[in-house]
């Protein structure tokens, strides 16, 4: 039943194009902190790959800018922006699309719920 809300939530997004309350509440269902997320982003070098607003030195464009995130309808090029989608994608993003660049970085449940968290704060 937890899975209902978020694909609810999407499903109002993709008729709406990116709903600011929308993120909003993504924000709230992910489970995490957003201030921890900045520090694992910060900790694990996100930066080096990603520009990612609010992050200092994360500049680079080797994977796509994350800017406005929680806007996005979709992650990994395939899954439904959902905090539960986006959390396994950074964890193990090679088994959501077996071609990513993205390395798996062996973040936990909990600071891959953080790193959503701060995420779905970029609007």
């Amino acid at each position: 039943m937890r899975w209902l809300i978020p694909l609810l939530l999407f499903a109002v997004s993709a008729c709406r194009g990116g709903d600011p309350q929308l993120a909003i509440a993504l924000n709230a269902s992910s489970g995490g902190d957003p201030a921890r997320g900045s520090a694992v982003i910060q900790q694990y070098g996100c930066g080096s790959c990603h520009l990612i607003p609010g992050i200092a030195g994360a500049s680079s464009l080797v994977g796509p800018p994350l800017i406005s995130f929680s806007r996005r309808s979709f992650v990994g090029g395939e899954l439904p922006n959902t905090p539960d989608n986006v959390a396994s994608f950074i964890r193990t993003p090679q088994h959501i699309h077996p071609h990513s660049a993205m390395p798996t970085v062996g973040l936990s449940q909990e600071q891959a719920r953080d790193v959503v968290a701060y995420l779905y704060t970029l609007r």
